[in-house]
């Protein structure tokens, strides 16, 4: 899809704060109000504007224990990948899962409060997946960069 500065702008802004009023964005975007409106919902409705959201701060809900879990599937059939997806699904803790390449099949970002909590995930939650043959933790120790705006 190609877009013209004004939408890339615009969509930087909707992802900065996508609470700014349609007049706000009319006079960042030096567009009239109506404007703004149709190329918004241009992008909703083609899906570029996916849906919104607010975004949480770890520290105050108490989930600033991140883990980035590694795991190994005993097999690769596709009703054991397809069953691990959806069970994941399901765990409240896991705020990503990613299919990937290489030594791990997948890799998951945990959210908890502490490594006791993060034990009690693993031993009640995590482990009770089927066709899981191992898991490899990482912890973090601080946050370099965090951003859910893409840049176009």
């Amino acid at each position: 899809m190609n877009f013209d500065e004004t939408d890339k702008k615009l969509l930087l802004f909707l992802q900065e704060d996508c609470k700014q009023t349609t007049k706000e964005l009319s006079y960042k975007l030096g567009l009239s109000v109506t404007a703004v409106y149709e190329r918004i919902k241009k992008l909703e409705n083609l899906g570029v504007i996916s849906k919104y959201v607010a975004l949480l701060d770890r520290h105050k809900i108490n989930r600033d224990f991140i883990v980035l879990c590694h795991i190994k599937l005993t097999q690769h059939k596709k009703e054991f990948v397809l069953q691990f997806e959806r069970e994941v699904m399901n765990l409240q803790e896991v705020t990503e899962c990613f299919h990937v390449s290489g030594d791990y099949d997948y890799i998951l970002k945990i959210g908890v409060k502490d490594m006791e909590d993060y034990r009690n995930f693993m031993l009640s939650k995590l482990t009770a997946l089927q066709h899981i043959a191992s898991t490899h933790s990482s912890f973090m120790i601080s946050e370099v960069k965090n951003t859910t705006a893409i840049v176009l």
